[in-house]
């Protein structure tokens, strides 16, 4: 969910890389940069297609008329109207003759009708008698004649691919070579952003400089596709599988198959179409993504995300209007379908309105928009990639990797760092580039391109020059042999220390050392410290009497850590990381640490908590106390403690999973003595204590730990008071993993990517 779908050092990046790496001048696909191509010259998919779901529309013998015609056209748990008269009043009817929904026909003609059960319907009007029109709603797995995507025509350069509704998407191909030389291995990247976008061909050229075929596709109701917006609605994934259906179909994809890419929004979007098991999607590679939009990012704990979620969707709904992307402008001017595509923007959602008026979890919107509740139904090959201090995203990614269960080729890599980490991260893109040549391409992998097009990338958008791809094992020149050694590895790799590299630039997108895993989590070991309230230490047994207590101030520190001339993804970035003023929270710290402490996975904090308020937000930070006087953070967690209740399979000995059902919401006692338990999930981590490290655990109101995260809180200076009674104790569980040898000495404070370090207090 890069705030910015195509960052401006992205772009110089693509024009280092397209200098550096030589090639043949015929294998720059010059219709994948023209302005405004016809649609006669580009992908003619909507001249060729058939559709299976034909509209109908009203107006026979047997009924009036309206004023203007209504045509009305089926999709997947919708039915759109459309040639309609403005402002006419239309009931959609089931078929025992009840009115399912209402609607007013918008000013360009059009009424959608969204989230319809599959069956059979009417449209009727308030004529007198009524026009009507029937249609038939469809289930997700209600699949065309394969004849939509055989009967379409789609070579390079932009147009559009039809789906089963009828709708056509903007598409652009970008080949790395003639077309006739072709077949290609092919990949594709499937988003809201401007993949389609024939005048940007920033991320084309990567694939390209790698061998593949990359085709750009605009889901529908952004760019120039048809439909209307709304985030990850069913009818979004069923258009996914007909993409990569249509293309696989085309004489130029290599092996009738194709594979997806891309990072964030585009890294989500792989995960809602691979679910649907397309027959000819060979892999998914998703980047910086999230395990649950409401839960882990919109609303994490419960406290909305103000920072980073409410603006990200203010931008897609904005770019989501009429025109909402600027290179639609020109291209509407020579291509009369991008201009209609825009009448219907009309029937976007209102996501903000949508955020705003589910501050609780509804399983009816969010378990649709929840990767965790439906990613064991991909069968294909994965490689995922993700950061712990994500400031987008967020991080929580790693919770469902477990729930990968439909495939038993997932290959993971987790790091240290920011959004952008998953496609920088030099040890990552060599791994990245190894699984697309082996699983898409289906040859031997070569790392001859990526050598040069990974060190200009992460040096672009690090501002570290100089870099290298890290020196690899060789998998073999044999196809067959050098599957069967990837597949051997470890399927799980850490990387450790991220910018600390030894012999680079601190900062550098390196990672110091790595270790292997076959399974997550990695570890059921577990690790209790006991907050003490008579010393301020977290010991290993429970001690002290009484509570600890401060002030929930949201304002004491700085909302978030990143300054707005600072960017967070450079080598150098300053982080405005403040330590909270004397009473804004309560902190505990462990004794010297005897031996190194390697934390990998989700941790939690057990609370006895109390709150003038009867309610309180709550954020729990772990850090590093090192022995050379200075502070690292190392993750974070939030709750709002109404919202502390479980759900029915939260376990007990492990990090909470919690409801947030408005039915289960329950403010804590009506004064700070009246304590209740309350557990707060810490996000997941990997991270090295070293020997000599004092633990730290403080907790305060939100804020103030991220760079791009801030949050609606409703702390507002109450008392908080936590249990630190040797009798009713609250503590800290982290997962602790053995036989992980780390390099001795600390990395410079300041960098390691993601983790800010200051003096300690």
């Amino acid at each position: 969910m890069l705030r910015i779908s195509h960052p401006r050092a992205v772009l110089l990046a693509i024009a280092l890389i397209t200098a550096s790496c030589s090639g043949s001048s015929d294998g720059s696909p010059e219709s994948a940069t023209s302005a405004a191509p016809s649609e006669a010259t580009a992908v003619n998919a909507g001249d060729a297609a058939t559709t299976s779901l034909p509209p109908a529309t009203v107006g026979s013998t047997d009924a009036p008329a309206v004023p203007a015609d209504l045509t009305v056209t089926p999709s997947v748990h919708q039915v759109l109207l459309s040639e309609a008269e403005p402002g006419l009043a239309v009931d959609l009817v089931a078929g025992d003759g009840s009115v399912v929904s209402t609607g007013q026909v918008d000013d360009n003609g059009f009424l959608l009708f969204r989230g319809i059960e599959p069956g059979e319907y009417t449209a009727r009007t308030a004529s007198d008698p009524p026009a009507t029109a029937a249609a038939k709603v469809l289930a997700v797995d209600d699949l065309p004649d394969q004849a939509l995507y055989a009967d379409q025509q789609i070579g390079a350069g932009f147009g559009y691919i039809t789906t089963r509704d009828g709708t056509r998407l903007s598409a652009t191909v970008s080949l790395p070579g003639p077309i006739e030389d072709g077949p290609y291995p092919t990949v594709v990247e499937y988003s809201g952003y401007a993949p389609s976008d024939p005048g940007d061909g920033t991320f084309a050229q990567i694939y390209t400089t790698l061998g593949f075929a990359y085709v750009g596709v605009n889901i529908r109701g952004s760019g120039c596709s048809g439909g209307a917006f709304g985030f990850f609605e069913p009818v979004q994934t069923t258009d996914g599988y007909d993409v990569i259906e249509a293309l696989a179909a085309q004489p130029w994809v290599e092996f009738g198959h194709v594979g997806m890419v891309g990072i964030s929004y585009p890294g989500i979007s792989q995960l809602f179409v691979a679910q649907t098991q397309p027959p000819h999607l060979a892999a998914i590679t998703p980047l910086s993504v999230l395990d649950d939009s409401y839960r882990s990012t919109l609303y994490p704990g419960g406290i909305l995300n103000t920072g980073f979620a409410v603006d990200w969707s203010a931008e897609r709904q904005k770019e989501a209007e009429a025109y909402g992307q600027s290179w639609t402008v020109e291209m509407a001017k020579g291509d009369p379908t991008c201009a209609e595509n825009q009448l219907l923007r009309g029937q976007n959602q209102d996501i903000l309105g949508q955020i705003r008026d589910n501050p609780f979890y509804d399983p009816a919107i969010g378990d649709s928009i929840a990767p965790a509740t439906f990613v064991d139904r991909i069968e294909v090959p994965i490689f995922l990639a993700g950061a712990w201090q994500d400031e987008q995203t967020g991080g929580h990614f790693a919770v469902m990797l477990d729930r990968f269960t439909g495939t038993d080729k997932l290959f993971v890599n987790l790091m240290n760092g920011l959004h952008t980490e998953s496609l920088v991260s030099l040890d990552t893109f060599a791994r990245y580039v190894e699984f697309l040549d082996l699983y898409v391409a289906k040859r031997a992998p070569d790392l001859a391109a990526a050598s040069v097009i990974a060190p200009i990338l992460a040096g672009t958008i690090t501002g570290v020059s100089g870099l290298a791809l890290p020196e690899r094992r060789s998998l073999g020149t044999d196809y067959a042999t050098a599957l069967a050694a990837f597949e051997a590895e470890p399927r799980i790799e850490v990387l450790f220390e991220e910018g600390a590299a030894e012999g680079q630039p601190a900062g550098s997108s390196l990672a110091r050392f790595t270790a292997g895993f076959d399974t997550w989590p990695v570890t059921d070991t577990e690790q209790v410290w006991y907050l003490s309230g008579d010393t301020g230490v977290l010991g290993e047994t429970p001690s002290g009497t009484g509570y600890e207590e401060y002030t929930a101030d949201p304002g004491a520190v700085a909302a978030t850590t990143l300054t707005p001339e600072d960017n967070e993804w450079a080598a150098d970035v300053v982080y405005d990381w403040e330590p909270n003023p004397a009473g804004t929270a309560a902190v505990w710290t462990t004794e010297p640490l005897a031996k190194d402490l390697v934390v990998i996975g989700s941790g939690w904090v057990d609370l006895l908590l109390g709150s003038s308020t009867g309610d309180t937000d709550v954020e729990a930070t772990v850090s590093e106390i090192r022995s050379d006087g200075s502070e690292m953070y190392v993750q974070s967690g939030w709750l709002r403690a109404s919202h502390r209740a479980e759900s029915a399979d939260s376990p007990s000995d492990g990090p909470p999973l919690y409801s947030q059902l408005e039915a289960d919401a329950a403010p804590l006692g009506e004064t700070a003595d009246e304590m209740s338990p309350t557990r707060v999930e810490l996000f997941p981590v990997a991270h090295v204590f070293r020997a000599g490290s004092r633990l730290r655990l403080t907790i305060d109101a939100p804020g103030g730990n991220r760079p791009v995260w801030a949050f609606e809180t409703i702390s507002d200076g109450e008392t908080v008071r936590i249990s630190t009674d040797a009798a009713k104790p609250s503590s800290l569980h982290l997962p602790i993993v053995e036989g992980v040898q780390a390099p001795v000495g600390y990395p410079a404070c300041g960098s390691l990517r993601g983790q800010p370090c200051r003096p300690a207090a």
